[in-house]
């Protein structure tokens, strides 16, 4: 019988982690150019090794549909919301929410410290916490991650605040 070795991890100097899965699946043709054409730019803002981001792994959920997906993991929240408040991430979040290009993205947050907190766009499947847990409108408190994830502080402004957002439905 082959010997296993059996490793764990010692997170003691990550008290504040954060792991972030995110994903991006085509909803039609157009959004596979979308897709394409976002490769590249993660990869180039990952390279650039943005404070606080620990590691970045990318995966495949499914050919067809397109779903593509990545997992980052952050070393404290703040970090990454600042990160989500600077170039390139800033444009690439205020171009999807003003026009999906084909496609639709959700992200889900887990914290060190037990919370939780999801957002899902223009999806047509309800992957994750969506497939099993009451899903309900992102508005209001729920708007934005920090209230989410049940952090007190003011958020830094978005790039596309709320009442900008939600007035594009008219």
């Amino acid at each position: 019988m082959a010997k296993t070795e059996r490793l764990t991890v010692d997170l003691a100097k990550y008290p504040d982690l954060v792991v972030i899965y995110l994903g991006m699946k085509v909803n039609s043709l157009r959004g596979v150019g979308t897709v394409m054409k976002m490769g590249p730019q993660i990869s180039r803002s990952v390279e650039a090794k943005p404070d606080g981001l620990l590691l970045h792994e990318g995966f495949l959920f499914s050919l067809f549909p397109l779903h593509v997906g990545m997992r980052q993991y952050w070393r404290d929240y703040p970090s990454l919301e600042a990160w989500t408040r600077t170039l390139p991430h800033q444009k690439w979040w205020k171009d999807f929410l003003k026009n999906p290009a084909g496609t639709g993205f959700w992200h889900e947050a887990y914290t060190a410290c037990g919370a939780m907190e999801a957002v899902y766009d223009n999806m047509n499947i309800r992957p994750g916490f969506a497939a099993f847990a009451d899903v309900v409108p992102a508005r209001g408190p729920m708007f934005g991650a920090r209230t989410r994830l049940g952090m007190s502080g003011q958020a830094p402004v978005g790039p596309l605040p709320e009442k900008e957002f939600y007035s594009q439905e008219k």
